[in-house]
């Protein structure tokens, strides 16, 4: 049993992430009849958790919650829990296409996000650098609630080891839960914007910074639209720190 650190009453296995690898990797390579959910946990989803009893649910039927942010990594470890390092969708979708890539498993990774020009362009990257896993399809995240049955149906044809969605938190989560039982995918998670990333529209924070822990600060700098996202942030320090665990 993997310890866990609870915040805000949401727990988070002390998973490094080399060890997050390890465990999905185990789990791709099974023969299992239901979908493994990912949420990659940041302070936002934690927050509407509050208050939002259905996402609150889906994040406790999770198979697995990581430390995306590291304020949820400096909340726990001044309360204690001592998460051992954040765990980001984004850094954890590159590290499983490095690891497919290196290993030669053949791992298929479905991508469902972004604007058509940034999924296609993600794509092609993904092509490139990391021939040895595949693209079994993908999806602009601009869908109508009609469009829905039409890609559950193509996910459903593909049947990817990864399905990484893209449409933002908690639409990511709502989404993969509502139609888990008929995806046809080993394991699914919510990316935030990665896709965003890996197609070059937004440029991510140089590894100083990431290093630094201010990639929110790069991001603000750089979209000073993301402010009021960014509030959350100072929130849910204090929401935190003054929460009582049970």
């Amino acid at each position: 049993m993997v310890p866990v650190a609870n915040i805000m009453g949401i727990p988070f296995p002390k998973l490094t992430m080399d060890q997050t690898l390890s465990k999905l990797s185990e789990i791709v390579e099974q023969n299992r009849s239901s979908l493994f959910h990912v949420i990659t946990g940041n302070p936002e989803i934690v927050m509407r958790c509050q208050h939002d009893a259905g996402l609150r649910s889906i994040v406790d039927e999770a198979g697995l919650v990581t430390a995306d942010g590291i304020g949820i990594v400096l909340v726990s470890r001044m309360k204690g829990g001592h998460l051992p390092e954040r765990v980001t969708g984004c850094d954890l979708l590159i590290r499983l296409l490095e690891t497919g890539n290196r290993n030669r498993k053949n791992w298929s990774f479905y991508l469902l996000g972004a604007d058509e020009e940034t999924s296609l362009k993600a794509a092609e990257a993904i092509g490139r650098t990391y021939p040895n896993v595949t693209i079994a399809g993908r999806h602009h995240g601009y869908f109508t609630p009609e469009e829905d049955e039409k890609i559950v149906e193509d996910i459903r044809r593909a049947a990817p080891d990864f399905l990484i969605v893209a449409l933002g938190a908690p639409q990511a989560e709502l989404w993969i839960h509502t139609y888990r039982s008929r995806l046809n995918a080993k394991i699914a998670m919510g990316v935030g914007g990665s896709l965003d990333i890996i197609g070059g529209k937004v440029k991510r924070a140089p590894k100083v910074w990431q290093d630094m822990h201010a990639e929110w600060l790069f991001r603000l700098i750089n979209q000073p639209s993301r402010w009021r996202r960014q509030l959350i942030l100072p929130r849910f320090a204090v929401s935190a720190l003054l929460y009582r665990e049970r």
